[in-house]
């Protein structure tokens, strides 16, 4: 086995033959998981001197781990036959898993590197919210996210048809209590549609804030029956994505129990004397 093909095993989760993450991979879940502590630490300005020093240096030295881990994936990728030479590889490269692994680290480094002294603080504060991408290197080692995606593409003109109606409930139910309404308590309630929107999206989806409400009888009426029927139209969505992923892992664990029993077949048939 060469170097690469070791590497390639250590580093792509579909290439292990025993269940469970490599020790490579084990390494850069924990690493992924100490960069959002470091990221929820450098926001606490009671944190200075030497402390904040030594954040940083953590900090730095988390982004060369992933830029190594990132052109270790790239120069293994074309153990995969998927991305045998130099297109395979370019293919791999653009791809959303590589992807998210480059911006998990590259522009921050590259700020680091060559960014001058005082540089702009909101868009150091850019820059470390594109650290959000390193949830996606943990993604890749769950199988339940491949089933999400899965289910999304399954129940995608359902999805789009429940959203759309809900935002139909939103926009009716904001002009309603906008003409109710917005002579009643001015300009700064119901004051113009955009400014209802907020209400019937508050109250459609049952958070409630309570900042605005109505005030009159036949505002509060309007607003009852609004609430009672957005309770399951804005639900729909959630519905049917739950319904989507059930499916999605009821026949994947029913491809699992195929391939088990294909593979026991196959097994006792190689036993058999009559067959050789």
């Amino acid at each position: 086995m060469s170097l690469r093909n070791a590497l390639y095993r250590q580093l792509d989760p579909g290439a292990r033959s025993k269940p469970g993450l490599s020790a490579v991979n084990l390494i850069i879940v924990v690493v992924v998981l100490a960069s959002f502590v470091v990221f929820a630490l450098e926001t606490e300005p009671g944190i200075e001197g030497d402390w904040r020093t030594g954040i940083r240096a953590f900090n730095f030295a988390i982004l060369m781990i992933f830029a190594v881990e990132y052109f270790a994936r790239v120069w293994t990728s074309v153990e995969n036959p998927k991305y045998r030479g130099l297109t395979g590889r370019l293919r791999y490269m653009v791809s959303p898993y590589p992807l998210a692994d480059l911006v998990a680290f590259l522009p921050e480094l590259l700020w680091l590197l060559f960014a001058p002294a005082g540089s702009n603080e909101q868009m150091i504060m850019l820059l470390r919210v594109l650290r959000l991408a390193r949830l996606v290197k943990i993604a890749r080692f769950i199988p339940a996210f491949d089933a999400f995606g899965a289910s999304m593409r399954r129940a995608g003109s359902q999805l789009l048809a429940t959203l759309a109606l809900a935002l139909v409930l939103v926009y009716v139910s904001a002009v309603v209590l906008y003409l109710i309404e917005g002579v009643q308590q001015g300009r700064d309630e119901f004051g113009s549609i955009p400014r209802s929107i907020w209400w019937a999206i508050a109250t459609l989806t049952t958070v409630g804030y309570g900042d605005i409400y109505p005030v009159t009888v036949l505002g509060r009426i309007a607003a009852s029956i609004i609430a009672i029927t957005g309770i399951g139209v804005v639900a729909l969505p959630a519905g049917v994505f739950a319904s989507a992923f059930s499916d999605e892992l009821r026949e994947r664990e029913l491809k699992k129990m195929k391939d088990r029993i294909d593979a026991g077949a196959s097994s006792a048939e190689e036993d058999d004397p009559r067959t050789s």
